[in-house]
């Protein structure tokens, strides 16, 4: 089996360092996970200034512009997963897991508080989290252990924890009832039948008449729209990032059809879904 993964994915762990040089692959980076194992400083996220400790995960998308200052040196390890590491249509016996781990990465490429660390909700999640990034990194250090499925695996462990621990955080949101139906929204995106208002009015034990309400005024959006700009979004992020065909793209997403799709996303963003991915293939 072609070991391509290898080269859309790259691990590095620097132990007690007091400078970082991460240039060598940040023009190319579709995103990256920070794991500071110890140390002190401040990590400088697109202009944003966040004190840093032992045992702190950070998480950066494409285009973040971030750099280091040590203040105790520093030991971090580093997932960087390039842009191809999407679009390799060599690898199509791993198409439906590809797919699987994109769903966790779009609950971290979408939540609006990312200019911290990943706050873990249970000592059983730290545990095994820092656990997975030791296997993680000694597997892909070992050229004569190296093996692909273990690596896939364990990176899959990561962006599971990862994406169950990501909250979307706005600074509209006062009412902590607010906040949970926003990351019941966005953790069930892709199940259509749980996000009615019904539906959604019966998690939270909530009148179906009143949700509406509680929503719009908490967010400043009808519940309705919001999730429908959040498909929006997502069906932006397949398009620019995966080789997902406009079809699956809404089938996934539990529009109707492509034309559904197509209509909508006209009307949000000034062209259809098939216009956008061929424009995206035009700038390359």
């Amino acid at each position: 089996m072609p070991r391509t993964i290898f080269e859309n994915i790259v691990i590095e762990k620097f132990e007690e360092t007091t400078f970082l040089a991460f240039c060598k692959y940040m023009p190319i980076r579709f995103f990256e996970i920070l794991f500071i194992e110890k140390g002190t400083g401040t990590l400088i996220i697109n202009d944003h200034k966040v004190k840093y400790d032992d045992n702190q995960i950070f998480i950066l998308v494409p285009n973040d512009k971030y750099n280091f200052e040590i203040e105790k040196s520093t030991t971090v390890s580093t997932i960087k997963f390039l842009y191809s590491f999407f679009n390799n249509s060599s690898l199509d016996e791993h198409h439906t897991q590809r797919k699987e781990w994109f769903k966790k990465i779009e609950t971290i490429l979408h939540s609006a508080n990312r200019t911290s660390h990943l706050k873990l909700q249970s000592k059983t999640d730290e545990s095994s989290i820092y656990s997975l990034f030791t296997v993680l990194c000694n597997e892909y250090s070992d050229e004569h252990l190296k093996n692909e499925a273990i690596l896939k695996s364990t990176l899959h462990s990561i962006l599971y924890i990862i994406s169950r621990n990501v909250s979307f955080v706005s600074s509209k949101i006062s009412d902590s009832k607010i906040q949970d139906i926003i990351n019941y929204i966005h953790y069930h995106i892709h199940h259509s039948k749980k996000l009615s208002k019904k539906e959604i009015a019966n998690q939270f034990h909530l009148s179906e008449n009143y949700i509406s309400e509680f929503f719009k005024r908490e967010m400043g959006i009808g519940l309705k729209k919001y999730i429908l700009n959040y498909k929006i979004k997502l069906a932006e992020t397949r398009l620019k990032y995966t080789d997902s065909t406009v079809t699956e793209i809404a089938q996934e997403l539990g529009f109707t059809d492509s034309s559904h799709l197509d209509k909508t996303f006209l009307s949000y963003k000034g062209m259809t879904a098939g216009a956008y991915k061929i424009s995206l293939k035009v700038s390359i």
